[in-house]
C-alpha cells in the first residue's frame, strides 16, 4: 500500500483507535494494511484512546486479534492516565465511580477507597465519570450529590458519542452532561482534548516530527493542536491534514479514491487555504496545577509544502 506523501515529512504517528482503526469489534477496511505500511516506511507508531471501557491490556489484545502487532507500551489509555493522576494527587481519598470494571480497577489501584454501593456514596471526596454500559439513575444522583457537596469532579472526556456499527452510541460526554447539570459543577477532563495523553505518547516515542490522526475534531484534533502536533482528520470522505508549523502553513484537504482505505492511505488530490498557524510554544492546562508550557512536537517543522 502506498502512503500519502503527507507522511513523508514525519518521523512518527500517533493514531486514535475507535473510529480510525476499528468501529465496534471490526477493523475499518484498510486500516490494518495502513498501519503495516506506516511501520514498513520506518515511522514510529503509538495509539492513543479516550475509550475507558477497556484496559490497556484489552486494547492490545484487540489489536493482535485484528492482525496488528502491539505492546502495552504502544497504547496510551485514558484509564491509565486517570490512575496516574489519582495516585499522584488524590491517594487515600474516597471516590464514587461511574464507569466499567476497568475504571473501578484503575481507581482502586491508585489508592482510593471506592464508596459505590455504600451509604456514603453521595459523600465521596472524588467523583470519576467515564463510559459505561450499566448506568443507573442512582449513579447520576450519587455523583451529582457528591460533586455538589465539594467532591472533585473528574471525567475521562467529553465525547458525546461512541462509534458503533449500528450508529453512534451515547459516550462519556452524554453521561457527564447529566452529572454536571444536576450538580452545577464543571468537570476537569483527564483525556482528550486535554493534551496529556499526547505528551505521554510523545515521551514513549521519543523526539521527532509527529502527526496525530483522529476522527473527532473536538477531541483528537483539538487535543493534538494543544500539544502543538500536526493533525490528520479521518472521515468517510478522506483526510484533512493540518500542519501547524510556520514552515508549512495552510489546510490541505484530500479526497479518498476507491483504491485508498480510510486511514493513512494514498491521497490522490488536494487543495489548500490559509489559516493562522506558526506557534512555537503552547500553554496547556493540568488538572493538578497551574498552566504549564510544553515544546511542540519534534522541532516544530511539519512536512514540506508541495
Amino acid at each position: 500500500m502506498a502512503l500519502t506523501p503527507l507522511l513523508g515529512g514525519y518521523d512518527q504517528v500517533i493514531l486514535d483507535l475507535d473510529g480510525c482503526v476499528w468501529i465496534g469489534p471490526d477493523a475499518i477496511p484498510g486500516s490494518v494494511d495502513a498501519i503495516g505500511a506506516i511501520r514498513e516506511a520506518g515511522l514510529r507508531l503509538a495509539f492513543v484512546t479516550n475509550n475507558s471501557w477497556y484496559s490497556g491490556e484489552d486494547q492490545v489484545a484487540k489489536l493482535w486479534g485484528l492482525g496488528v502487532r502491539a505492546s502495552l507500551a504502544d497504547v496510551v489509555t485514558v484509564g491509565g492516565a486517570m490512575q496516574h493522576l489519582l495516585a499522584e494527587s488524590r491517594q487515600g481519598r474516597t471516590a464514587f465511580v461511574i464507569g466499567s470494571e476497568s475504571m473501578f480497577r484503575h481507581v482502586q489501584e491508585a489508592g482510593l477507597r471506592v464508596l459505590n454501593g455504600t451509604d456514603l456514596a453521595s459523600r465521596a471526596e472524588v467523583v470519576v465519570v467515564s463510559a459505561t454500559l450499566d448506568l443507573t439513575y442512582d449513579d447520576i444522583k450519587n455523583a451529582a450529590l457528591a460533586a455538589r457537596r465539594g467532591g472533585d469532579l473528574l471525567a475521562t472526556g467529553r465525547d458525546p458519542t461512541y462509534p458503533m456499527p449500528e450508529g453512534y452510541w451515547p459516550g462519556t460526554g452524554a453521561i457527564l452532561a447529566a452529572v454536571e447539570a444536576a450538580s452545577g459543577q464543571t468537570a476537569s477532563i483527564v483525556g482528550k482534548p486535554e493534551p496529556q495523553l499526547f505528551f505521554t505518547a510523545l515521551d514513549r516515542l521519543g523526539e521527532g516530527r509527529t502527526l496525530v490522526i483522529g476522527d473527532r475534531l473536538d477531541s483528537d484534533v483539538l487535543g493534538a493542536s494543544r500539544a502543538a502536533c500536526s493533525t490528520g482528520w479521518r472521515r468517510s470522505t478522506g483526510f484533512i491534514a493540518w500542519p501547524p508549523a510556520a514552515s508549512s502553513r495552510g489546510w490541505v484537504r484530500a479526497g479518498r479514491s476507491r483504491r485508498s482505505p480510510r486511514c493513512a492511505a494514498r491521497i490522490p488530490g488536494s487543495r489548500s487555504r490559509s489559516t493562522p498557524t506558526g506557534r512555537s510554544w503552547t500553554p496547556t492546562w493540568s488538572p493538578t496545577g497551574p498552566r504549564r508550557w510544553r515544546r511542540p512536537c519534534g522541532n516544530g517543522a511539519g512536512p514540506p509544502r508541495s
